[in-house]
């Protein structure tokens, strides 16, 4: 018997195809945060978060049936790609020609933020207001640019990896993060936002 704890995600996903729910359960649960999170920080809706989130894991299942998962790459990139389609296609469907509006609170205290080691208390908490403010700022980014920054400062990955996510060539997704960069440099400036960290 496979032990289902020591095998890669790509490895769980054949095993699911060969038809083994377990490994799909584990697939699901060592993804379904990172998934979350990015929809949920594209979208600003926990309840439209829940439903993107139910349809991008029925997808997933039904292409794993389907074969066309091919472990070529890493998994949890091929299940980002779909949810990526998922919120396009919830955009098209609502007719939302702009962004959504940006909440009023911030939404983004569920991602977790950067463990900055300061040693007095009042440099800890500039440091916090600075992130806290770049949090702000960047819910008022059109959403592709919000995308590229999640994907890259939040998730980690790679601009290969968000070229191939996103469906886009790897310039426009520096392109997206180039504008990312200068619209919140202009925010900051507008604001008088000092965006270092103490």
């Amino acid at each position: 018997m496979k032990n289902l704890k020591n095998m890669s995600d790509e490895d769980l996903a054949l095993s699911y195809i060969d038809g083994d729910n377990k490994a799909f359960d584990l697939l699901l649960s060592r993804n379904q945060s990172k998934l979350f999170s990015y929809i949920l920080f594209v979208v600003h809706d926990r309840n439209i978060a829940d439903d993107v989130f139910q349809e991008t894991f029925v997808k997933i299942i039904v292409r794993l049936q389907q074969g066309k998962y091919l472990p070529t790459g890493k998994f949890s990139s091929w299940a980002m790609r779909i949810a990526h389609n998922v919120i396009m296609d919830w955009y098209r469907a609502q007719k939302v020609d702009k962004i959504m509006e940006a909440p009023k609170e911030n939404d983004l205290s569920n991602i977790g933020g950067l463990d900055v080691q300061i040693g007095n208390i009042e440099n800890e908490f500039v440091s916090a207001q600075t992130l806290s403010d770049i949090r702000k700022m960047i819910n008022h980014l059109p959403a592709p640019q919000r995308e590229v920054v999640f994907m890259r400062f939040y998730q980690e990955m790679s601009f290969k990896e968000i070229a191939e996510t996103t469906g886009v060539s790897i310039n426009t997704s520096l392109g997206r993060m180039r504008y990312a960069i200068i619209n919140l440099r202009r925010m900051a400036k507008e604001h008088g936002v000092i965006l270092q960290l103490a």
